[in-house]
Formats: structure tokens, sequence, C-alpha cells
């Protein structure tokens, strides 16, 4: 059987363990949909790297993955530019304020959740319904990014966060079962601290600078260390791989 073309879509891929998952699938020959929502020319920049680095294609979309209709959008240009999807990176997400649950308000409980849950869940369902062989597809991996807040709960943080995917880790163990028997294998990174862009978005942008003396190996892990765990999953070297959840904490 004629080995099949590689084609990825990565969610939240401007910038961060994104950005450095679409340069390690683009060296490794992936066709890819790099998508953002906000950030069109760091995109564009991401893309046009990818492409000198081997990617065949590299196509940039903007969605809000909160939005059924911007997915199903964004899963239609994935159709229409790209060999059949093989994987799908559910990378995109948010992170608030510092701040306690008694002072948050509902919009941002409510935006926390359609983005970060909502929005892989609506992800991987599109990617289900092109991949399953019970659907007439031909297989394929999701890897969902999870967060080592859900082991510590991030209280006094952004709990709301750290809810948002322990919801992420259910989802893959459920998902998992549900199609492996369709050729569809469903995994989960859980990165610990990263040297990324989302801590300023929390208004932290030195925070992993700072939690650097408190973590086992005495500093963040780059987006590239991140990005290699995800790569890995998504190969048939991980082929009997799903279910499992990857720590990727420096032994945090």
């Amino acid at each position: 059987m004629p080995h099949r073309q590689a084609a990825t879509l990565i969610t939240g891929a401007s910038q961060g363990i994104g950005a450095a998952t679409a340069r390690l699938l683009a060296q490794r020959g992936h066709a890819l949909l790099i998508h953002y929502v906000n950030q069109a020319d760091a995109a564009r920049a991401v893309a046009e790297e990818c492409r000198q680095l081997g990617a065949p294609d590299a196509i940039i979309a903007q969605a809000d993955i909160a939005s059924e209709a911007d997915v199903l959008r964004l899963f239609g240009i994935a159709d229409k530019t790209l060999p059949p999807l093989t994987g799908l990176v559910n990378n995109a997400g948010i992170v608030d304020q510092r701040q306690q649950l008694a002072d948050m308000s509902a919009e941002r409980l409510q935006r926390m959740l359609a983005v970060n849950v909502l929005g892989s869940m609506l992800c991987a369902r599109e990617a289900v319904r092109r991949m399953s062989t019970a659907r007439g597809g031909h297989g394929g991996v999701i890897v969902n990014v999870s967060s080592s807040a859900v082991r510590g709960g991030s209280p006094g943080q952004y709990i709301d966060y750290a809810a948002s995917k322990g919801a992420i880790d259910v989802f893959t163990n459920g998902l998992s079962k549900e199609v492996a028997s369709q050729g569809v294998r469903v995994v989960a990174v859980r990165p610990g601290v990263t040297d990324t862009a989302i801590h300023g978005k929390g208004g932290e942008p030195d925070r992993a600078a700072q939690m650097a003396p408190q973590l086992p190996m005495g500093r963040a892990a780059r987006p590239d260390e991140v990005a290699e765990a995800i790569v890995w999953l998504l190969s048939d070297a991980a082929s009997y791989t799903a279910g499992a959840i990857l720590d990727v904490t420096g032994g945090r």
C-alpha cells in the first residue's frame, strides 16, 4: 500500500508550541494548515518558514474555534487545500489574568470553557468525521494539548484554565476508546511551564523565568521540547499509543 501524504491541522500555530510543532512537521514533509485567531502576520511567517523547511504546502486560516461555524469553515479550507487529514493538533487555548474564583466573571468562565474545551471538542469532532474508517476515512491521529496545571489546580491563579485542561484529559481518555477501532488514535501531551507568549496574555510575561528556580530542572521548557513529543505521538513510531497523556514537565 502506498504511503499516504501526511497532512496536519494545527490550531493556535502562529506562535509557541503550535508554531514549533509546525516547524518540526515541516521538516518531516507534512502538508500543514496553520490556524490562527488574530495574529495573521505571525501565522504567515510560520507558514513561510515551514515551506522553506520542507512542507509541501503550508496554508494559514483564521478561525475562532469557540464558534462552530468558524470550525466548519476551518476544516472546509483543509478539505480544499490539503490532502486528506492524517493529523490534528488541538493546541489553541487561552489563559486569563491571575484571579481567585470568587472574583471571576461568568463571561470569563464561559470564554475559557468555550475556547479550551468546546473548541477542542468541535475540532476533534470534525477530524473524526474525516478520519474514521467507519465513516469512509483512512485513519489518523488527534493530539490534544493539556497542561500540568491539571494536577495542581492553579489555586489563586486560574483554576478555570486548570479545570478546562482537566476536561481535555477526560475527553482524551473517552474519545480514544470511542474511535480506536476506527483507525483513529487520540492522545494528549501535558506540558509543564513552557517559555511562550501565553504568560503575557495572563499578565505575567516573565512567569516562565520567575518559576524556573522552583522547577526540578531549574528551567522552563522550550516550545520545541513539547513539540518533539507531539510529533512523536503523531508518527507511526507511536502506532500502539492511544489514550495516553504524556507529561512533558521536566519532572515537576
